[in-house]
């Protein structure tokens, strides 16, 4: 693969550790803050709507820029929230340095993919995206144990100050690897925001939402279900946080591997593989054993739904690829906000913690209903075909 590739994965490491760290920090967050636990789970749900937003408006203000620029950037704009977060004083100050490090994440990931596709043949398309998607895997297999440890040893801000510094580290790679010959093009927003209204491209957004939002709606909560339900110490966490890491990294490798061969198979048994693994978490938490293996299994199940998401919204979307791959990414992160909100109200009003995998896993069954329709769209070529050829663009 291309050394630019790596750049992208040194950058999705920084970017996935700010993700990810904040769910095994939030009893400290909330206890250092005096919040609630699900006010802290907020900050995940306000990084995400971050991104939401961020994702297409950036991509939309800024598609005159050469496409290293933006990249660098973004990074930028990454590190100055970060730093926010740092020395964050309160509670409203750290969600404001949040939402300023999430409006790179979005444009970044879109961008990035963008990029990752244009460096390889199309047959390597799907893994290229994985490979750049690595970089989120591996943050959960070092940066967010390493950054749960932290915060937990010398308090939440040290776990910031880390991710600032990998953030100027991932910067730098970006100036230096990736080529300028990726460079920006004349952006018609009508146009592409017309391609993004085609059916098969709102469908494909909205199996990411859901699929996601499954995800988020447990693994928001993972610390204290771990605590509170499977029984483990808090110091526990973080080695646990290791194995839904390494779980991301082969689910990650093998999806974009599958969906460069079967697309839409690779879609939809990714997303019955994570509704199955949600539900068997739900089940079997209280016993030790199985919890950890069930956190691994959801850590492969979560990301091997990535590739094919990411691919199926650039295959439908031929036209706007900066935007639609950014929306795709804002669609993941709604997704997030959805179930950590969704999360929440199922400890404070409705069943409480335990309930949490079940709720999750209703999520990605509806995805699963909504990639049967669009599969069955696929089947009817010629009139989809023919609408899609008619958008007028």
């Amino acid at each position: 693969m291309p050394i630019a590739l790596w750049a992208l994965t040194i950058s999705a490491f920084a970017i996935g550790t700010t993700e990810f760290v904040i769910m095994g920090l939030l009893p400290e967050v909330a206890n250092n803050l005096g919040v609630s636990l699900s006010s802290a789970g907020l900050l995940v749900t306000g990084y995400a709507l971050g991104v939401f937003v961020g994702a297409p408006l950036v991509t939309a203000t800024t598609g005159r820029l050469p496409r290293k620029t933006l990249l660098i950037a973004l990074m930028v704009v990454f590190v100055i929230g970060n730093l926010a977060c740092a020395i964050a004083p309160g509670y409203a100050t750290l969600m404001i340095g949040r939402v300023v490090a999430s409006f790179a994440h979005g444009a970044f990931f879109g961008v990035g993919s963008v990029v990752a596709t244009s460096l390889v043949p199309k047959e390597k398309q799907a893994s290229a995206i994985a490979l750049m998607f690595t970089g989120l895997t591996v943050a959960n297999v070092l940066g967010v144990p390493f950054g749960t440890w932290l915060g937990q040893s010398y308090g939440w801000r040290a776990t910031f100050w880390a991710v600032t510094v990998i953030g100027v580290i991932a910067l730098a790679a970006t100036a230096v690897l990736v080529p300028r010959s990726q460079g920006g093009e004349e952006a018609n927003f009508g146009k592409e925001v017309r391609v993004l209204m085609r059916p098969q491209v709102m469908l494909g957004l909205l199996m990411t939402v859901l699929g996601f939002g499954g995800v988020f709606a447990a693994f928001t909560y993972i610390a204290p279900i771990l605590t509170d339900i499977s029984g483990f110490p808090a110091s526990a966490v973080s080695p646990i946080l290791l194995l839904f890491g390494l779980g991301l990294v082969i689910g990650n490798l093998a999806g974009g591997k599958l969906a460069d061969r079967k697309l839409m198979a690779t879609l939809l048994g990714s997303l019955v593989l994570l509704a199955v693994v949600l539900v068997l978490f739900g089940l079997t938490n209280e016993n030790k054993i199985a919890a950890i293996i069930g956190v691994g299994l959801m850590g492969m199940a979560a990301f091997a739904t990535v590739p094919p998401l990411q691919m199926r919204v650039l295959e439908k979307a031929t036209g706007a690829p900066n935007l639609a791959s950014s929306a795709n990414i804002a669609a993941f992160n709604l997704g997030n906000a959805a179930g950590a909100w969704l999360g929440g109200v199922t400890i404070d009003h409705g069943p409480g913690l335990h309930a949490v995998p079940y709720v999750a896993a209703l999520l990605p069954l509806a995805g699963i209903a909504v990639a049967l329709v669009s599969w069955k769209m696929d089947a009817r070529p010629a009139t989809l075909a023919r609408t899609e050829r008619t958008t007028p663009i």
